[in-house]
């Protein structure tokens, strides 16, 4: 019987032995440099069916039909190797390695501009504070016609074409024309380190309650997290809401060091483990500033990896709520490996457990169609039902508190709330989808700068600023003209939301993210159970005390 089960084990990891053993051979001789910058030889001169393997890469380049070359065969062959092994694991060439890290390091070099493409036109949507551009006086609604004196507007250029225009090493310049008004003005902009914040925002929601949304984990988050959670104290905050909804994760450090700010020394906030690679336990090593504050974190199906780790730790902790739906369900851990072509490897070496001990990775591998999870989920009515949540019996575990999580894939939340279907409709879905409210709310603010410019504050606008009915019908004509056709049914039951967007994208282009988060509350359920929750527990405190 053993030796049955030994004989299939072999048969199944017989063809992933082999691809090894192709990219190995390709490799005799090279060198492959880990995190630590050590060098580690992985040649294995001799070897047959590495010979073997190479002498076929090498065939193919020389005689076959059309031109191919070693390199992009061999990406091409570890591509595949590491792609039949789990969904995390997987090899970036040299090209991409820099567009793959750039988001975590918490800052580019370039000229400094947030931008989108509008009717075949880059418009700058803002400078960002401190950069290149915002220091030289370019502003939102500005228009980027050329760089470089090449000519970029109504040529069909893409995003893509427009980064790699305006990025580029530190202390170079880039000409730009910026079209403003009907005046054409030059700039010679030196490009300089631009901050890439991970915070998205972090604002007071009334008196007491302070709301940060965090967008992804970056070597700079703790900072901007402490940063803006100090300033919310200073006006008064007493709760904290930490949004992590659509968080993709980042580095782990980055949500150890946050999760540490809320803990007592000594609690375990999460461990690693893996066949070849020892449990890890990351503690934390003092008493959070944060401690005793009473904490609230969102989550849904697009927070992952870092995201289900603070979460995790607050919830296995007994910290606080997790409010909003089941988490994505990353947790494997990926040890970064560069090679000497300056290419990458991230290899999946163990698994993230939450401190009840829940593996916090969903289920992947053979008649697991990885990819669809979300529209499986949708199908199944997780999205709209807590009790679609699939829950194992042998994945239940107990809190300290006594509170009962559960494992299986991803972070199932103390309080489940659905999508919100109130205003829902298809025409809601495909304006959303096409970014048409996004791109009207720019082109409105751009064409009304000045008379938005006229409100004391942002407050002053929220107060004042309603969409009415005169704008909502250019809406809907802006839509239709970009060929969506109005439906009155769909419009009547989406109208209120669709004004609440409109609204919000106004308030970004002129007030930024603070402006955008601070409208968008009244459109957010999840949001609106937290605050509920909150208000019950400070009520029944407040009754408490008078007892």
């Amino acid at each position: 019987m053993n030796q049955n089960h030994n004989t299939n084990k072999i048969l199944i990891y017989y063809p992933i032995f082999l691809a090894i053993m192709l990219v190995t051979g390709i490799y005799i001789g090279t060198y492959f440099t880990d995190s630590s910058g050590q060098s580690v030889i992985i040649s294995r001169k001799g070897d047959s069916r590495a010979d073997k393997i190479t002498q076929i890469i090498s065939y193919i380049e020389n005689q076959y039909v059309d031109s191919v070359t070693k390199n992009a065969l061999i990406d091409k062959a570890i591509a595949a190797i590491l792609e039949d092994l789990d969904p995390h694991s997987y090899y970036i060439s040299a090209e991409e390695l820099a567009e793959y890290t750039e988001p975590l390091e918490g800052n580019f070099e370039g000229i400094g501009v947030e931008f989108l493409i509008q009717d075949d036109t880059v418009r700058v949507v803002a400078a960002i504070e401190g950069g290149p551009s915002e220091q030289l006086g370019i502003t939102a609604g500005d228009k980027i016609i050329a760089v470089d004196g090449e000519n970029v507007a109504g040529t069909g250029i893409s995003n893509d074409g427009v980064i790699k225009r305006l990025k580029g090493p530190g202390k170079t310049v880039v000409k730009v024309d910026i079209l403003r008004g009907a005046e054409t003005i030059p700039f010679e902009i030196t490009r300089g380190t631009i901050p890439l914040n991970s915070v998205a925002t972090g604002q007071m929601l009334d008196d007491q309650t302070g709301f940060i949304k965090v967008s992804r984990f970056a070597r700079t988050t703790y900072d901007e997290f402490i940063s803006h959670a100090e300033a919310l104290q200073r006006e008064g905050m007493e709760h904290l809401i930490i949004d992590l909804r659509g968080n993709g994760g980042g580095y782990l450090d980055a949500a150890v060091k946050v999760a540490e700010e809320f803990l007592q020394k000594g609690q375990l906030i999460v461990y690693t483990e893996g066949k070849s690679s020892p449990r890890r336990s990351y503690h934390a090593r003092k008493r959070g500033r944060f401690s005793d504050m009473p904490v609230t974190v969102l989550i849904n199906q697009g927070s992952a990896s870092a995201s289900e780790i603070l979460a995790g730790a607050i919830q296995d902790n007994d910290r606080g709520s997790i409010i909003g739906r089941r988490s994505f369900g990353k947790g494997l851990v990926q040890e970064h490996l560069n090679l000497r072509d300056n290419s990458a490897l991230r290899l999946t070496v163990a698994r993230y457990y939450t401190p009840t001990g829940r593996s916090i990775q969903r289920p992947y591998g053979k008649d697991v169609d990885y990819a669809r999870d979300y529209e499986e989920r949708f199908h199944a009515g997780e999205m709209e039902y807590a009790d679609s949540i699939p829950v194992h019996d042998s994945l239940i575990y107990t809190t300290p508190g006594g509170k009962t999580v559960y494992g299986g894939g991803g972070i199932t939340p103390d309080i489940f709330v659905g999508l919100d279907t109130v205003g829902a409709s298809e025409y809601l879905s495909i304006v959303s989808y096409r970014g048409l409210v996004n791109q009207f709310g720019f082109d409105y603010a751009d064409k009304q700068r000045e008379n938005l410019g006229n409100y004391r504050s942002f407050y002053d606008f929220d107060d004042r600023f309603t969409v009415d009915e005169n704008l909502f019908r250019n809406f809907i004509s802006y839509a239709e003209s970009k060929g969506v056709n109005p439906d009155s049914s769909g419009i009547k039951r989406s109208a209120d939301v669709l004004k609440t967007r409109i609204k919000a994208y106004v308030a970004r282009n002129i007030w930024g993210n603070d402006g955008f988060y601070a409208v968008m509350k009244a459109d957010d359920n999840v949001l609106r159970v937290a605050m509920n929750k909150i208000s019950e527990e400070n009520s029944g405190r407040s009754t408490a005390e008078v007892r």
